[in-house]
């Protein structure tokens, strides 16, 4: 049975086995509730009630005393099947223990079929509170899926700060540690020569290698973060970047810069300029690139938008960027992860023969 039908209306299965208070129940909503459609679908038993639970329902409407069926039995069927359909009884009058008892095992409310103008507030009321109750699930579960990303990019970030100290250790060991040995060695050999022109070579070796090691300082320091950034700002330490990393290596370059600078560099200038190096890295080391271009795009609010583009011989991006971070990737997973870290979002343009464009706005 229908009652103006519209594409607002609102679904009803009925269970009652009485087809005239069926009808009772479209006069009484329709009298009530003069602008809103009813579709009205009456079953008697649980075998119908299953079968009309396979299309789309809004609130379910059950008598108290029917032959055979029971709201308790409708509302152990709609927990067998995860449903959370509302269920409203609709009864004469029943005691109040019954009224309490029905209510704790999940009914949403009750109406006595003597008050039936009342149904409407009530259909709309268990109805809204069925879509809160769905906002709140998803919220819940955008809630705990934010809070697993959380925990697994915390534990990515560990990693990467070990991949990161790992590489200073080695840095320091392999190159700064042995050129101030070979300083001591050289000093020592001097002091405990008796002949001077041995003594004056050792003495103007050790100061060699003492700049050198003040040159391998300079270097980490600049990888660590550049003085460009806080003395000269953004577009300088760029600037200085590139042309220390790229010019250096003999490839073409342009920097382009859009837009006004803050006068004070916030801290995702020194997250884009660490994917700056490690993009021009990755493109010395394995783009086999003639010419790389760099965009720089000042935002409002602060933010920053940087383009790395080269000429190489580009990649398989989903061949190396299968989800297993390795020795292969671990450069672009690392600019991944650090600008998840940041807030900010970075994508990858790339082609087997087509060069590489990534883009990072902070």
């Amino acid at each position: 049975m229908t009652s103006r039908a519209d594409t607002h209306s609102i679904r009803l299965l009925c269970v009652e086995d009485n087809p005239d208070d069926t009808e009772l129940l479209a006069l009484a909503l329709e009298r009530s509730d003069p602008g809103r459609g009813y579709q009205l679908r009456r079953v008697e038993n649980a075998r119908h009630f299953v079968d009309a639970l396979r299309e789309p329902v809004d609130v379910v409407l059950c008598d108290f005393n029917l032959p055979g069926f029971s709201p308790f039995s409708a509302l152990h069927l709609l927990a067998q099947r995860g449903d959370n359909i509302p269920l409203v009884v609709v009864t004469r009058a029943i005691g109040e223990d019954a009224a309490v008892n029905v209510l704790r095992c999940g009914a949403k409310d009750y109406v006595t079929k003597d008050k039936l103008g009342t149904l409407p507030q009530v259909v709309n009321r268990v109805m809204n509170d069925r879509r809160r109750a769905a906002e709140q699930a998803r919220m819940s579960r955008e809630l705990e899926a934010a809070y697993g990303r959380v925990k697994e990019l915390s534990a990515r970030l560990v990693v990467a700060q070990e991949r990161e100290r790992r590489l200073i250790s080695r840095e320091l060991h392999d190159h700064l540690g042995q050129t101030l040995t070979g300083v001591v060695l050289h000093l020592h050999a001097a002091t405990g020569t008796a002949d001077p022109q041995a003594a004056r070579q050792h003495t103007e070796t050790a100061r060699a290698m003492a700049q050198e090691a003040i040159e391998q300082v300079r270097t980490l320091s600049f990888a660590l973060r550049p003085a460009q950034l806080d003395l000269l700002g953004m577009t300088a330490a760029v600037q200085t970047t590139v042309q220390r990393l790229a010019g250096t290596a003999g490839l073409a370059f342009k920097v382009s810069v859009r837009g006004t600078e803050p006068k004070v560099a916030g801290p995702n200038a020194s997250v884009a300029l660490r994917l700056l190096q490690e993009g021009l890295t990755n493109a010395l080391r394995h783009a086999r690139a003639s010419r790389v271009d760099v965009r720089l795009r000042y935002l409002p609010q602060g933010r920053i938008a940087m383009t790395l583009m080269d000429d190489g011989i580009g990649f398989d991006k989903r061949r190396l960027l299968d989800g297993h971070p390795s020795e292969h990737n671990v450069g672009l997973y690392g600019m991944l992860e650090r600008t998840e870290l940041a807030g900010g979002r970075l994508s990858i343009r790339t082609q087997p023969g087509r060069g590489v464009v990534i883009r990072a706005v902070l």
